[in-house]
Formats: structure tokens, C-alpha cells, sequence
């Protein structure tokens, strides 16, 4: 909850920050943009980590970079050190907090037959974290200012360590199952990307990360442009957090009943039209609620069946690392959105072609979705690893 809370708020600084230091918007999206690639290439690493060596240790790694790059935030005054602190710093810790590392643990701990619902329930935890994380952010930064609030943030981050030890009996090793051939990471790697429709997983999770990494950043400032306060941009973000609470909740239980790639075809169709509509209404505080809504239900309602499919495709053994590669395709996408929406706005004075690119690309990771074949290839790796 914590982790996603103080993330999703970070498009809220992105105005006070930039008038205070005299950037435009593209510095600050930029530095997001590169957390975002931080957080997906540590992600990898940090999978791999975890799986040689438990989820706790990890975990409680990922939570110190985050809360000292948040409190670094507040003193970075150049592109090169909002760059290192919100980019690189609190990237690298996001990948230690974040699905890749905690979902797994949850994976482990319940029956197969209840996965899909287990990790509904904890994608639908990060969704409140938005939801009751954000407006408190924004609360904070009214009162005290945003180099403060910062630093409020990053000393509350601390208190992440003592929730995530619950999590050190199911982040073990010996908890993933060990009984098989060990393989090297890169072998891993390599025989897992010789899969057609986990190749398609990865291409599709793109698009994901490209359209929630623009809203989250982007939409304050959209909101502000158009007329609207401060807290209407927040008011936006918290929305979309509490939907998707039950988006995600539902999302795994029907991907424990239904095909989950017919469910992500499903869900960015429907992403494509949401916006298609928004685009098309008149921009009122109702179709931004509206908005906000149906993309809060939307929102990371593709994490449990995303994540299930790995699981599914290879099991839990090594799902860390193989989802972190999924994962590491969704933070591209989260760059490319941050960035090339700081871009355009920078270019034409405004975000219309970063809205017709999110339809377009809604579209494309739909029909990506559709042709994945869910089935067992976890045996693949036990008979080249025997061979």
C-alpha cells in the first residue's frame, strides 16, 4: 500500500517543482521516466535476488533506497541530481517493494487453485495504498510545502521494513520449491524467451506501463491546463486507486474461472474506448470522475492474470526473475509515456497525441493478448536443464 501510494503521487510535484527550480516540464519527466526504467531494469536484478536468496532481503533493500531517495529528492536543485534521486534511487527501491518481489511470496502461500485470487488481493492492497496515500500526499504538501513533504514521505517510508516481515516465511527459497535441476539465470532467461506466447506477454505489458505511467504523472498537470485545481488532479488519481481496488480484487478471482489472456484482450480493449470517450466528452469535474473511474477499474486489473500466466507458463520457482522480464517491458512502456508526454507538451503546448497514442496502443496490446496459448512449459526448463 505504501509503496504504491507515494509513487502515484509523484505526478503531484511535478508543477510546484518545476516552477520552484525553473525547469520545464520534460526535466521532472524525465527523471520519472527514468525511475520507471530504473525500477524495470532493477526489477530483474532484484527478481533474480530473490529467488537465490529469499524476498525479505530484498525487500528491506528496496525500502531503504526508497525512503532516502525521497527524502535526496528534496535537495536536488539540477537535472543531474533529480535525475540520480527520483530517477535512479527510488526506481531501484520501487523494484524492491513492488509486485515483482511480493507477489510471489503470495503465490507461495496459498493453494494453486487460489492464486489468482491471492494475488488479486494483494495487487487490490497497492490500488488503496493510491487511493489513501494520495490525498494525505497532497494534504502535505498544501501545509508544508513540497521539499517537507518529501521529506515527511521518506521518513515514513522506513516503517515498509516492519510490514514486509510477515512476508519472510513465504519469500524463502526453500518456500519456492527447490527440488529441481538449478539453472543459471541467463539459461532461465533464455529458454523462457523461446516461448511464443510469453514473448506476446511481454510485448502486450508494454502498453500497460505506457498508459498508466502518463495518467499518473501527466494528469495533474493536464487538469491544471485545462482550469481545474490541484486537488481535482488528485482527487483523479486517489479515484482511480479506490476502483481499482475492486478492478484488481476481481481481476484475480475471474483469473482464477476465465482465460486470463481472453481477460487482458478484454481489459485493453476497453482501456481504448475509455479514453476514446474522454477525448470526445466535453471536459467536465463528472467525465473526469467518470474517467478516472472506469480507469481505476481498469487500472492494474492486468497484474494478477499478467502475472498468472507466468506462473502458469513456469511456475513459481523462478517467477520473480521471469515476471521481472515481463515487468522490465512494462517500465519501457512507463518511460516512454512520462518521457514523450514531457516531450510533446514541451513540443505543442499539449498532450493530444499522447492521448491518440494511448487508444492506438490499447488496440495493438488487445490483439497481441489474443493468440497466447495457455499452457504448462515448465518442463521445458527441467529437460534442457537435464539434457
Amino acid at each position: 500500500m505504501l509503496s504504491f501510494g507515494y509513487r502515484a503521487g509523484f505526478g503531484l510535484f511535478v508543477v510546484p517543482m518545476t516552477e520552484a527550480n525553473d525547469w520545464g516540464r520534460d526535466v521532472l519527466a524525465l527523471a520519472l521516466a527514468v525511475q520507471n526504467l530504473a525500477w524495470g531494469v532493477c526489477a530483474i536484478i532484484a527478481g533474480g535476488l530473490a529467488d537465490r536468496y529469499g524476498n525479505i532481503k530484498v525487500l528491506i533493500g528496496g525500502v531503504c533506497c526508497y525512503a532516502l531517495g525521497m527524502m535526496a529528492m528534496s535537495v536536488s536543485s539540477t537535472e543531474f541530481q533529480i535525475v540520480s534521486t527520483a530517477g535512479l534511487l527510488v526506481g531501484a527501491g520501487i523494484a524492491g517493494t513492488s509486485f515483482g518481489i511480493v507477489l510471489p511470496s503470495i503465490a507461495r502461500a496459498v493453494p494453486e487453485e487460489k492464486r489468482g485470487w491471492a494475488m488479486g488481493i494483494g495487487t487490490a492492497a497497492g490500488s488503496f495504498g493510491q487511493f489513501l496515500v494520495v490525498p494525505v500526499i497532497q494534504g502535505v504538501v498544501s501545509v508544508l510545502g513540497w521539499q517537507m513533504a518529501l521529506v515527511v514521505l521518506g521518513l515514513s517510508g522506513f516503517m515498509m521494513a516492519i510490514f514486509a516481515l510477515p512476508l519472510a516465511k513465504y519469500g524463502s527459497v526453500a518456500a519456492a520449491g527447490d527440488d529441481g535441476p538449478q539453472l543459471s539465470l541467463l539459461r532461465i532467461a533464455s529458454l523462457a524467451l523461446n516461448v511464443r506466447s510469453y514473448q506476446l506477454l511481454i510485448f502486450g505489458f508494454f502498453v500497460c506501463g505506457f498508459h498508466l505511467a502518463f495518467i499518473t504523472v501527466h494528469m495533474p498537470g493536464y487538469l491544471i491546463d485545462l482550469g481545474f485545481s490541484s486537488q481535482v488532479g488528485a482527487w483523479s488519481i486517489s479515484l482511480i486507486g479506490l476502483c481499482n481496488v475492486f478492478g484488481a480484487y476481481y481481476s484475480g478471482v475471474l483469473s482464477g474461472k476465465r482465460s486470463m489472456r481472453k481477460l487482458l484482450t478484454w481489459i485493453y480493449l476497453s482501456r481504448a474506448v475509455a479514453i476514446t470517450l474522454f477525448l470526445i466528452m466535453p471536459v467536465t469535474l463528472a467525465s473526469i470522475l467518470a474517467f478516472s473511474a472506469a480507469m481505476g477499474v481498469l487500472w492494474l486489473a492486468t497484474v494478477p492474470p499478467t502475472s498468472g500466466l507466468v506462473a502458469l507458463f513456469f511456475g513459481t520457482r523462478y517467477m520473480s526473475f521471469l515476471y521481472g522480464i515481463v515487468f522490465l517491458s512494462h517500465q519501457l512502456g512507463s518511460f516512454t509515456g512520462v518521457w514523450l508526454g514531457g516531450w510533446i507538451y514541451e513540443q505543442y503546448g499539449n498532450y493530444d497525441g499522447m492521448w491518440l497514442a494511448g487508444i492506438t496502443l490499447g488496440i495493438i496490446a488487445a490483439l497481441l493478448h489474443w493468440p497466447i496459448v495457455e499452457n504448462d512449459y515448465s518442463a521445458n526448463l527441467s529437460v534442457s536443464a537435464n539434457a
